[in-house]
């Protein structure tokens, strides 16, 4: 099965970094996407998965508070975490990454490498290395990342996960994933 000419290779990404209209306002450093993350998995023949935006798909696109971006970014994505932490957010972040975390395991199933998940440091959600809690950056995963890992290790699935801002090398960090390739 699926014996044709695909790669069988697939990445999961955190949907700002393919889509950068989604994220809150005022935090975007490209007017579209991280172009150069697409370009270099394009030339590994390597297949993009987008994951679901959590805050889009929980909060709306203005995360509840449209004078978001009048805060410091690290300030708004504290009061973001704080409002997904709640009843109805936490539950739909649950099945978002319910919903992931079942994608991937269709890939397995049929044979297929997974060879990795990037998210975007610094956010309350997708952050991997870094997070956003208490009005500042700090070391830690977003909680819709921490979700993820969470099944995915109740699974015994071990998949890189690596995080990007917009200032890192991007060729840089992601080489790990391109050299397994």
């Amino acid at each position: 099965m699926f014996d044709d000419e695909r790669s069988k290779k697939v990445v999961f990404i955190a949907h700002c970094l393919l889509n950068q209209n989604s994220i809150s306002d005022g935090t975007a450093v490209y007017p579209a996407m991280f172009r150069n993350v697409i370009e270099l998995f394009m030339k590994a023949d390597i297949g993009i998965a987008q994951m679901p935006c959590p805050e889009l798909c929980c909060l709306g696109l203005d995360r509840g508070n449209i004078y978001g971006a009048d805060a410091p970014i690290v300030v708004e994505n504290t009061r973001i975490r704080i409002e997904m932490k709640k009843d109805i957010p936490n539950t739909q972040l649950d099945r978002l990454a319910d919903y992931v975390v079942y994608e991937i395991l269709e890939y397995i199933r049929y044979g297929f490498e997974i060879v990795g998940i990037i998210g975007a440091n610094r956010s309350p959600n997708c952050g991997v290395d870094t997070t956003s809690d208490n009005n500042t950056e700090m070391k830690g995963m977003g909680l819709f990342m921490e979700k993820i890992l969470c099944r995915l290790s109740e699974k015994n699935i071990l998949i890189p996960m690596i995080g990007l801002k917009g200032t890192d090398n991007i060729s840089e960090k992601l080489s790990p994933l391109l050299k397994s390739v």
